[in-house]
């Protein structure tokens, strides 16, 4: 039996990727592994799951048995590679050899975890996957006061989600504002407005030094000497790629994978897709560009290299509360901010030296204006003529 194609990940990336996959080639041996149970589900239903009311066997869509039927793979779960070995196109599982074809490394990014002073660091709870959404959805049975520490896009996020689901809630940061990086400043001040019109109190500029218990919840000590009263806290201080078991077998690492237009790593036969790969400098952490690397990439496995590119990729942020749809202009684009706002509906365009839009952040009545206006943007990353068809991928 020949080498199967190895995809080490069961998130979006992993399972479109495979699903891509079978829909030009159904037979070749497909194995794909996780760390966890397999359970296929949308990582973006985690930050709404409180105001629909679901838990997290409600949010799971499919389990690893349903999905390998499906998929015509075999699904390997609670199951972690310890090391690459591209030089003989093997992963290790412990002392267990894996042979591939080809490697997808497709594992996603890790929550950056803060150090926090006192006896209470355990109520600190991180959500990046169905399980962390499980464990902090039980912690959260019959608890109302609710800390998030975080105010960019997943802070607001989960501060709309709570809100909604009868928690009360406080957002510690220390930025200035929201969302810093994501939208300028009077789009923030709207979409801060909003979560505070149903109730967030928000604390900005500060961070928290210390969590420790008392005989009602826990107490958070901020660095401005301010202390709040809270029952359990979720971090939402941002994502970092998973590259050390790449570095370690020496694969090109900047903040996340490196690849190129193909989506291959500096080995190969080793191939990144998703939060773990940078792609001519961009490590975008969301879904668009995740599907449109999967597609591409299924076709490169399948023997036709095809170059991903990224059409114009602007992000929904979900917070009813003040909608929000923002297109970041690229790093280093020369240009301005050109702002229209009416109490909570902000359109604040960036435009080039030319008048050219590069980019933009809509809130409120404002997103209204999003499909005339991606029409006008550049691509993130533009098509390139694709290269001849390879006779087999092997």
């Amino acid at each position: 039996m020949s080498a199967p194609v190895v995809i080490i990940g069961t998130g979006l990336a992993g399972y479109n990727l495979a699903r891509e996959f079978r829909k030009l080639d159904p037979q070749t041996p497909l194995l794909l592994i996780t760390a966890d149970d397999g359970r296929s589900y949308s990582k973006p239903l985690l930050s709404t799951g409180f105001a629909a009311n679901k838990d997290a066997d409600s949010l799971g869509m499919a389990t690893a048995g349903a999905m390998a039927e499906q998929l015509n793979a075999e699904i390997r779960t609670h199951t972690r590679v310890t090391r690459l070995d591209p030089t003989h196109r093997r992963v290790w599982i412990g002392n267990e050899p894996v042979p591939y074809r080809d490697l997808v490394l497709a594992w996603g990014a890790q929550t950056i975890r803060v150090p926090v002073a006192g006896d209470a660091a355990d109520a600190v709870y991180p959500i990046n996957d169905l399980h962390d959404y499980g464990r902090f959805r039980a912690a959260a049975a019959g608890r109302r006061r609710v800390l998030i520490l975080g105010a960019g896009l997943i802070g607001c996020e989960f501060a709309n989600d709570l809100l909604q689901g009868g928690h009360e809630v406080d957002v510690v940061a220390p930025s200035e504002q929201v969302m810093p990086g994501l939208l300028p400043l009077q789009a923030a001040e709207a979409v801060k407005r909003g979560l505070e019109g149903i109730g967030a109190r928000f604390h900005l500029g500060a961070t928290l030094e210390r969590l420790q218990r008392s005989t009602d919840g826990l107490q958070a000590t901020l660095s401005d000497g301010s202390q709040r009263a809270c029952d359990l806290v979720v971090s939402a201080v941002g994502l970092r790629p998973r590259t050390e078991l790449a570095a370690e077998a020496g694969l090109e690492v900047k903040r996340g994978i490196v690849v190129d237009r193909l989506l291959k790593t500096s080995a190969e036969h080793v191939y990144a897709l998703g939060d773990c790969a940078e792609v001519e400098g961009l490590s975008l952490l969301y879904v668009m560009p995740l599907m449109a690397g999967a597609r591409a990439l299924a076709k490169t496995l399948f023997g036709n290299p095809t170059f991903v590119s990224y059409g114009p990729m602007p992000v929904t942020v979900k917070t009813p509360a003040c909608p929000v749809v923002v297109s970041m202009p690229a790093v280093g684009s020369a240009g301005s901010w050109s702002v229209e706002a009416r109490g909570n509906d902000v359109k604040a365009l960036y435009l080039g030296a030319c008048g050219e839009l590069l980019g933009y952040a809509l809130t409120g009545a404002a997103v209204q204006e999003r499909l005339a206006l991606n029409k006008q943007l550049p691509p993130v990353l533009a098509e390139l003529p694709q290269i001849m068809s390879l006779k087999s991928p092997n």
